[in-house]
């Protein structure tokens, strides 16, 4: 077995190959820990800690026994804590006059149904129950979007004997993540979906293994679609990958005719946009005429987390039901020029470690 497809860091974690696959669907997740990587459930559109563990006892059982992950979200700055009325309180009203005014020009029908409350797993709070709830299932890896969770928090995953992640978008950043005892850091460079920094793979790669690639393994993210890119990582020193965006056209979502993959599968590299506007910190996004909004002049600054999510999570939904390609809510990375296609996940993971044996055998290594 090659050394893109089998690392020290795999036999660690348990997994056939060193790909982690970040998703905020249980059942991409159990399926990628299935294909023999290892899948990371993101946790913070869970509100309900019951529904949380609902999830991860799926993952439970549909995992074949394999290891899984989760995805925590705790910003080293602890945002404003509330309940969703309370919070809503704190968004002005020039700013829910702009999200009404946006979506009526966009033609986005009202939210039939129950409003949506917006997404609290933003707070520290609520992060706090996510850990709670994962640590009483058996999971194998604990990670932080935003970097190192509270030291109290790598040391309960610790006694549990779960190792920590941490995201990182700059050298700097790595290094005090693995000062504050994080085990795995993952560098996330410039093209990647999602919140993600200013400093770009090819560059961010190298630059955190050289900082802290002897103390701690280092995964390589943002960027990353084929085999190709998989053993780049390898050559720069990673120990393993890291995806996020990729999985988010697989099969496993059941979202039907879903509005968001339409968008993504006919979506170029250039077809992405980082901005403030769908949490409160930059974040690459998918572009289209929701973003382009934000963008105008008459727009108003996005509000700092959790108060933007709460602002336009209604719209998200309203977005979603409304059916539009051409107006929705949803992070990507530049890689979507490369998810030009629905597939099961099994078929994604078997193209990556074919495409990857392609490039060694191309390059004689």
């Amino acid at each position: 077995m090659s050394e893109a497809t089998s690392s020290a860091l795999s036999d660690k974690l348990g997994i056939e190959y060193p790909i982690f696959g970040f998703t905020p669907s249980e059942h991409v997740a159990a399926a990628i820990s299935r294909a023999g990587g290892l899948g990371v459930l993101g946790c913070v559109r869970f509100n309900d800690a019951a529904d949380l563990d609902a999830a991860l006892s799926y993952m439970d059982e549909n995992t074949d026994g394999k290891p899984y992950g989760v995805d925590i979200v705790m910003p080293a700055k602890v945002p404003t804590e509330g309940t969703p009325t309370d919070l809503s309180a704190l968004v002005p009203e020039g700013h829910k006059e702009f999200v009404e005014r946006t979506l009526l020009k966009l033609g986005v029908p009202p939210l039939s149904g129950e409003s949506n409350p917006g997404v609290l797993g933003w707070l520290h709070s609520v992060a706090r129950s996510h850990v709670d709830v994962a640590l009483g299932h058996r999971i194998s890896l604990i990670a932080n979007a935003l970097g190192s969770p509270p030291v109290d928090v790598i040391e309960r995953a610790h006694a549990h004997d779960v190792p920590v992640a941490a995201l990182a978008g700059t050298a700097k950043h790595a290094l005090r993540h693995v000062e504050n005892g994080v085990d795995i850091v993952v560098a996330q460079g410039y093209e990647a979906g999602g919140h993600t920094g200013e400093i770009a793979s090819m560059v961010l790669i190298p630059e955190v293994v050289d900082a802290v690639g002897d103390r701690v393994p280092v995964l390589a993210a943002g960027g990353i679609g084929s085999g190709r890119q998989v053993l780049a990582a390898h050559a720069l020193g990673a120990s393993g990958v890291w995806m996020g965006s990729y999985w988010l056209t697989t099969a496993e979502y059941h979202l039907g005719d879903s509005p968001i993959q339409t968008a993504l599968v006919r979506a170029s590299s250039s077809d992405t946009v980082r901005a403030r506007i769908y949490t409160g910190k930059p974040a690459r996004l998918l572009k289209n005429k929701w973003t382009q909004a934000w963008a105008e002049p008459d727009a108003p600054e996005p509000l700092p987390m959790p108060l933007q999510n709460l602002l336009v999570s209604e719209a998200h939904a309203r977005m979603m039901q409304g059916g539009d390609p051409d107006v929705v809510a949803m992070p990507v990375g530049q890689i979507v020029g490369r998810m030009n296609e629905v597939r099961p996940v099994a078929e994604v993971m078997a193209s990556l470690l074919a495409e990857i044996e392609e490039a060694r055998a191309r390059l004689k290594v």
